[in-house]
């Protein structure tokens, strides 16, 4: 094993990244540029949702909605290949008030030109919800996500007065393929990863469904690194508890806390 030095304070760490296929280059790339070897299995796979209905109709009356809230870049992904699809301009969409939950989903919203009116200062619903909540009452609000997520922010956006509707735009899956990837590396102790990332509670769950009840002895010597709380908690219910986490929920916030952590353990 290498030793860290300040240059790859990573150097002789192996590092499981499972974000989705597409997803996973830009935080391979910044951990392998600080010395780490990565190795990619997604534990997350993006479907299309069942029907495309419910999308379809609230994109077709966006002139009746006040604030749009994303939660995600594949939610803005998902929502723009349908405007795209259904041939809806720009300036129908000009008028609305969007929130997006962290900088990420911003710069996805802002690359298909348009305006973003709020970011919260934590990267998590609760925050969403603290930023809006007198921002609301009588508004119709129409939130974009994935279909298996928390409720907060429609519950809470609704006990403040809003209207809100919720429209699921895709569904995260455990990829099958990964399944037997992911037993293969944990089972050999020379190629286990001594840090796995969660970028979300559903790489969370996922790789706990992936690795199935046959867990003990393969997660030896392997710390989990979290991207924030929601996910932490998720781990902890999992009993896969967080040992790392971000204290800004971004991909940088994570890569930080990881090369901290890996400092103290080699110190």
């Amino acid at each position: 094993m290498r030793k860290p030095n300040e240059k790859h304070p990573l150097a002789g760490t192996r590092i499981l990244v499972g974000r989705a296929r597409h997803q996973a280059g830009s935080l391979s790339a910044s951990l392998r540029s600080l010395g780490a070897s990565v190795i990619e299995i997604p534990f997350i796979e993006i479907r299309k949702p069942q029907s495309y209905r419910p999308l379809d109709d609230a994109l077709k009356n966006i002139k009746s909605y006040d604030w749009l809230i994303l939660t995600s870049a594949n939610g803005v992904e998902a929502m723009w290949e349908r405007v795209r699809r259904l041939r809806i301009t720009r300036r129908k969409l000009k008028h609305l008030q969007i929130a997006a939950i962290g900088p990420a989903t911003k710069q996805a919203i802002v690359k298909h030109g348009l305006k973003v009116k709020m970011v919260p200062e934590e990267y998590v619903a609760e925050s969403v919800v603290k930023g809006l909540r007198d921002k609301v009452s009588g508004k119709r609000v129409v939130l974009i996500r994935a279909k298996v997520a928390r409720d907060v922010i429609p519950e809470e956006l609704r006990a403040a007065g809003a209207e809100v509707d919720v429209v699921e735009a895709y569904e995260t899956v455990a990829p099958e393929k990964s399944r037997v990837r992911l037993h293969a590396l944990m089972k050999n102790a020379a190629r286990r990863p001594h840090v796995v990332t969660f970028t979300s509670s559903s790489t969370a769950k996922n790789f706990a469904e992936l690795l199935g009840d046959a867990r003990a002895g393969l997660l030896k010597g392997v710390q989990f690194a979290s991207i924030g709380p929601v996910t932490s908690a998720t781990l902890g219910e999992l009993q896969l508890p967080a040992a790392i986490q971000a204290r800004e929920f971004t991909m940088g916030g994570l890569i930080r806390a990881i090369v901290l952590a890996r400092y103290a353990l080699s110190h």
